[in-house]
């Protein structure tokens, strides 16, 4: 049940954090996105927020040796970079700069203009699905 709850209120930060940042706005995170037009760059001061209280926290976190509410982390554990690497970020970098949402951001704005994100969420499900269909082919 603690992990539960701990989910759920990492969850609801991450969301309120979403709306709060500006990230559910595709039109700011495309203005970010247009450095060679009309450059909107609030959004640098949320990725470097973001950057730092990571980097803080992390050393914080794994100095306790394991998890509050499990036995160890869960790391990845391949470093390498290859092709399908960097072809997924690729088209994720695509979607996101042409229509301004990536996974948490779409999913956050189903509840406030469901129409646009949604078609972003059934998308991202879509290419995980094809993605597993290849996978198991190949």
């Amino acid at each position: 049940m603690n992990k539960f709850i701990s989910a759920l209120a990492a969850g609801l930060i991450f969301g309120v954090g979403l709306v709060l940042s500006g990230m559910v706005d595709p039109n700011k995170v495309v203005g970010f996105l247009d450095v060679a037009g009309n450059w909107g760059p609030s959004l640098m001061f949320v990725l470097g927020g973001a950057v730092v209280t990571t980097t803080i926290a992390y050393r914080f976190i794994f100095a306790k040796g394991k998890p509050m509410f499990g036995s160890d982390f869960h790391l990845p554990t391949i470093i390498k970079v290859d092709q399908k690497l960097l072809f997924g970020a690729a088209i994720f970098g695509i979607g996101w700069g042409l229509i301004g949402y990536c996974p948490g951001p779409a999913v956050a704005s189903l509840g406030f203009r469901p129409e646009g994100p949604l078609i972003v969420v059934v998308s991202i499900l879509a290419g995980l699905l094809l993605y597993k269909v290849v996978e198991r082919s190949s």
